[in-house]
């Protein structure tokens, strides 16, 4: 059984091939209108113990695009491993879908999904990783360079579950990383290790820095995210201490590249981690990321579930 739970388990020839597709699927609909119902009668089954605009959206309209269903299933509804085992609720779920979506809290829950699912398993976000949003990151830089190889990107802000998807996903396509955290908050360093075994194998590199200027020096992409996420707000306080260096403003954007972009997973937190001026200015791509969600998932969803 093949499952999407993090970029790291693709071989870099199955990440262009997504990449590919998202782009083929996207060229297709917005020159005709439509895609080819490639799954039809398919269901994707959506467990959601965070609440989401982006992830429930994008995998809705994908599978409608293509011909299929979407069937959201609440937090409340559920209550993943509370009113119901995880593992009950992935063999009980899999009877009835073809797929099974789940943005949850711990990375565990997603891996047990997968353990004991009769279907694929697409993790839709974890405190561990974010690969969905990965790979439309990944596509929104290639739609903008028409390539990935070789270019720069700079993430400037915590060492989150989108940092650690990021320096999979860079790593993997021959892309140059560097990430800029503040003391304390870097990315896991397995993850860094991982990265870094991965980047000597497509030419590129890895590099940890608290310096976010360093880190965006001849950058081709600026990255950033919010300070406090879900399930962190015990912490909050204590990060707005912290991050206010890491804020993407147009000082910083002003030392990469004259054509560099800027990206954020969104939701964002205006005026702490990105200022409305870069946010809303002419480097910004903010939006383009939202929608590649959809493409990028469509062509996740045919990977797994076309023959």
């Amino acid at each position: 059984m093949r499952h999407f739970l993090s970029i790291a388990d693709l071989s870099s020839d199955e990440v262009w091939a997504i990449l590919d597709k998202a782009r083929a699927l996207k060229d297709e609909r917005q020159k005709t209108g439509e895609n080819e119902p490639l799954l039809r009668g398919k269901t994707l089954g959506m467990v959601f113990q965070k609440p989401s605009l982006r992830t429930r959206v994008s995998f809705d309209m994908a599978m409608i695009q293509l011909g299929g269903r979407a069937l959201y299933l609440s937090p409340n509804e559920i209550q993943l491993g509370k009113r119901e085992s995880v593992a009950d609720v992935a063999r009980v779920l899999s009877r009835y879908v073809d797929a099974i979506m789940a943005r949850v809290f711990a990375h565990r829950d997603v891996e047990e999904l997968a353990a004991y699912s009769r279907v694929p398993v697409i993790n839709g976000l974890s405190d561990f990783n974010h690969p969905c949003q990965g790979m439309a990151d990944l596509l929104t830089i290639y739609e903008r360079y028409d390539k990935l190889t070789g270019l720069k990107l700079a993430y400037v802000g915590d060492g989150n579950n989108v940092a650690h998807s990021l320096l999979l996903g860079a790593s993997k396509t021959g892309m140059h990383i560097t990430v800029a955290t503040p003391t304390g908050y870097e990315p896991h360093p397995a993850v860094v290790r991982l990265a870094r075994t991965f980047a000597t194998e497509s030419g590129s590199e890895v590099v940890i820095t608290n310096d976010p200027r360093q880190a965006v020096r001849d950058a081709d992409v600026i990255y950033t995210d919010v300070w406090t996420s879900m399930g962190q707000e015990a912490e909050a306080e204590q990060r707005l201490k912290v991050f206010p260096p890491y804020q993407v403003n147009g000082e910083l954007v002003a030392q990469a590249r004259p054509e560099v972009i800027v990206m954020h997973c969104l939701p964002a937190h205006r005026g702490q981690e990105i200022t409305d001026e870069v946010a809303d200015g002419p480097h910004s791509v903010l939006f383009d990321q939202a929608e590649n969600r959809m493409h990028a998932q469509k062509a996740i969803l045919v990977s797994l579930l076309v023959k």
